[in-house]
């Protein structure tokens, strides 16, 4: 049973994929920091963190709004990586693994933004 934000896998996959860009990024180099680094890790905190910032508000108008921004973030975080792995910062298995993860949490978005809406639509 889903009481909170915290028991859906989407937002548990979120905080994953932050946990794995911030990993990632200390292979950056260091000039990168206040450009790449801070864009990539801003882009992925902003995936779990929107998740929970819309199961807080009132409709679920809102909540699928707020839905449809992390998947803006991970579009965001897929052309930052993209950058770091055509500037040779990223190494390809990093690369392929955080689209993977990204890619992942982008399904699973769409299934519950799809859940939401179809939930509103009469029959």
């Amino acid at each position: 049973m889903i009481k909170t934000y915290k028991d859906l896998i989407v937002w548990q996959k979120g905080i994953d994929l932050v946990k794995f860009v911030y990993q990632m990024t200390r292979r950056l180099p260091e000039a990168e920091k206040f450009g790449l680094i801070s864009q990539l890790q801003r882009a992925s905190v902003s995936v779990p963190a929107n998740i929970a910032e819309g199961w807080g508000r009132e409709t679920k108008a809102y909540y699928v709004n707020f839905l449809r921004i992390s998947k803006g973030s991970l579009a965001e975080l897929d052309t930052l990586a993209t950058i770091a792995h055509s500037l040779n910062y990223l190494e390809p298995d990093l690369f392929v693994e955080l689209n993977n993860k990204i890619e992942e949490v982008s399904r699973m978005l769409n299934a519950l933004i799809r859940s939401l809406t179809k939930a509103n639509t009469p029959t």
